[in-house]
């Protein structure tokens, strides 16, 4: 069986969202006991082309 988004606990997916455009450009997992504040990555976002602060955000 295929593993659902919705299954409880402690590692849950996640989107990284850029703080410039405002789009989710990357999916991840993060371990939510190990890290409870939200994670932030310098990461390329192809629409602005170039490195920006890239924020977690929930998958809808």
């Amino acid at each position: 069986m295929a593993s659902s988004s919705k299954k409880k606990g402690p590692v849950e997916k996640i989107a990284l969202q850029c703080t410039e455009c405002k789009r989710k450009n990357y999916t991840t997992e993060k371990n939510r006991r190990n890290t409870p504040d939200k994670l932030e990555f310098m990461k390329y976002c192809k629409f602005d082309h170039k490195h920006t602060l890239h924020r977690e955000t929930k998958i809808k």
